[in-house]
């Protein structure tokens, strides 16, 4: 049985993280898989959306910890550290830099790793049912896989240092109150409304798209004045793709544009 399903539908990637046993929790071995397809959606001109989900009641419960070098025992200084560059964030980087917007469809509960990996993603859709939390305190530790830095961006960090401290979970009506879901909706139309977004997004001007997730995720440690130079070079590089000229045509000659990604 794969630990991550692959499938791709309307140019549209699926990848459905499958361990409902564990809650998902993610192995070194998924968390690479992950890596891995990723880094390809992002490079693949057929590609032009990403959906990221769970099998069973969990989204994500983090890393799992079983054996991992947050575990007691001996290890040599360095190695935590270590471990978290070349596991946790780099997954988390893998889906702030792909190309394409990733949508996250969050079916049930996300924890740890897990809840930072549904927020890394461009738009987040959660399920009724879902719930979000930052367990590391539970556990006696720091958050890591990029919560200190994800959250105060996503919420500030009054609102971030509470999640941090208490450890409480937090409900999906909560948690787009606060800002961190874009959407709730009910159980069962979960995985319609995530088909629904992501083939929208892969009708859209794919590199017009990728310039502005980066434009955006880069203003939020820019000043205005880089952020500002950022934007008119994206908009100059833009400005050479056939979707940005189809764009244009279809706004003079008053119909529907028909993006092809390029």
């Amino acid at each position: 049985m794969s630990e991550v399903v692959h499938t791709v539908s309307d140019q549209v990637a699926y990848l459905t993280l499958n361990r409902p046993e564990a809650m998902n929790a993610i192995t070194p071995a998924q968390r690479d898989c992950l890596i891995a397809l990723l880094t390809d959606a992002s490079a693949d001109p057929s590609i032009r959306a990403v959906v990221l989900t769970g099998t069973g009641r969990g989204f994500c419960a983090g890393a799992d910890l079983r054996g991992g070098a947050t575990t007691t025992g001996e290890r040599v200084a360095g190695d935590v550290a270590r471990t978290i560059r070349l596991g946790a964030q780099r997954l988390i980087a893998a889906v702030l830099d792909c190309e394409k917007p990733v949508i996250a469809a969050v079916n049930g509960t996300a924890a740890g790793l897990g809840a930072h990996l549904a927020l890394a993603c461009d738009l987040v859709l959660a399920a009724e049912s879902a719930r979000f939390i930052e367990v590391f305190v539970r556990r006696g530790l720091v958050p890591d896989g990029g919560g200190a830095y994800l959250l105060p961006r996503l919420i500030g960090p009054q609102r971030a240092k509470e999640l941090m401290f208490f450890g409480d979970a937090l409900t999906a009506t909560d948690a787009e109150r606060l800002g961190l879901v874009n959407r709730v909706v009910p159980d069962g139309e979960l995985e319609k409304t995530a088909r629904e977004w992501a083939q929208r997004l892969a009708t859209g001007p794919t590199r017009a798209l990728a310039l502005t997730k980066q434009l955006v995720n880069a203003s939020l440690s820019s000043d205005r004045t880089t952020a500002f130079a950022a934007e008119a070079a994206a908009q100059e590089i833009n400005m050479t793709t056939e979707d940005a000229r189809e764009g244009v045509a279809s706004f003079v000659e008053r119909r529907s544009p028909e993006y092809r990604g390029r």
